[in-house]
């Protein structure tokens, strides 16, 4: 904390994607300026050329080396400056070796001002997963980095949408295999963790709806019997050990029951079923929240662009948003670990 405003640290993203231009937008935001001292791991140079884009505003970049060094005001784009690539090095808008190997870095430099306790959160910006691989990166995205960097085993994906929750069963398998996933043993462990991370976020007593697989839940087994088999004992036997926990309820109906308040979060148990349902409500201010780790971490919800990378047209709403999310749960994130 710098004042009483949370330290947030924004690796620069894929140099080759819109990172670049949709940090230093943030960085003219008085809401974000307001709200918590943001400062961007990147390139400086990358930074500043990305300003000559078109339509881009005029920011001053502030090169430093601590967090305390920074000139936290709207305008003002505070860097921790990595010396690891050159504009001539690649080309934008590609795939690149260079800058997945780049971006990677961004990220590593980041998650070491978190957990050393200079920066009190880490917020996202898009990777290309092509480049990562390229780079010989040993991790497939954000998540996996994450988890290897801080020694957590298995951190759960949160989506934050209209101030609800939204956690993940299973991710990145597929449907056919989702399925298999869904067992008594594997949603009641997640269940208990999601809770856990709620109460770390400042949820004093939170409440969950499991979603359904089967549509209307399987009618009782009449078209697929997961729910019967699994979701509805695990659900019961949560309940008789305290936790505020219901469903299954109809994928159709869950999630906006819980936009209107009816529950803190929802658990969805597949990938896209909660995708699909929180990023049609409001597509740039669905956040990702990584939890179960020793850090906090947010993030925007979309990719690199390469198709509009330079053009200047790069909206930076969910950059924004990922850093004022990260900023409301900083300091409740913070109490829980010291506590």
């Amino acid at each position: 904390m710098i004042g009483n405003r949370p330290v947030i640290a924004v690796p620069m993203g894929d140099p080759a994607g819109i990172g670049p231009e949709i940090v230093l937008r943030a960085a003219m935001s008085q809401e974000v300026a307001e709200k918590s001292c943001f400062l961007v791991v990147g390139n400086a140079e990358i930074l500043q050329r990305a300003l000559t884009f078109p339509n881009m505003p005029e920011v001053q970049i502030h090169v430093i080396e601590k967090a305390a060094e920074g000139c936290y005001q709207a305008g003002i784009m505070n860097v921790i400056h990595l010396d690891n690539i050159s504009v001539n090095d690649y080309e934008i808008g590609t795939v690149s070796a260079a800058c997945g190997r780049a971006a990677y870095e961004y990220i590593e430099k980041s998650i070491q001002l978190a957990m050393s306790g200079e920066a009190d959160a880490v917020s996202t910006t898009p990777i290309n997963k092509e480049s990562l691989h390229a780079a010989e990166v040993p991790y497939i995205g954000h998540t996996e980095i994450f988890g290897a960097l801080t020694s957590t085993e298995d951190p759960l994906t949160i989506f934050e949408v209209r101030n609800t929750l939204v956690f993940f069963l299973t991710r990145h398998v597929s449907l056919r295999r989702a399925c298999d996933l869904i067992t008594k043993e594997r949603l009641m462990d997640y269940v208990k963790r999601s809770f856990a991370v709620m109460k770390q976020l400042g949820l004093e007593d939170p409440s969950m709806a499991v979603a359904g697989l089967n549509p209307h839940c399987g009618e009782h087994g009449l078209f697929g019997d997961e729910e019967v088999r699994e979701v509805t004992p695990a659900v019961l036997q949560l309940q008789k050990e305290g936790y505020k926990v219901y469903g299954p309820i109809g994928a159709d109906s869950v999630f906006f029951q819980a936009m209107e308040g009816k529950y803190d979060s929802v658990m969805s148990l597949y990938h896209d079923q909660g995708h699909i349902a929180t990023k049609t409500v409001d597509f740039y201010r669905t956040i990702s929240i990584t939890g179960g780790m020793p850090i906090l971490r947010t993030s925007v919800d979309h990719g690199t662009a390469f198709d509009v990378a330079g053009k200047g047209i790069a909206t930076s709403i969910s950059m924004e948003e990922a850093i004022l999310v990260a900023a409301k749960y900083a300091p409740n994130f913070r109490k829980s670990h010291l506590s």
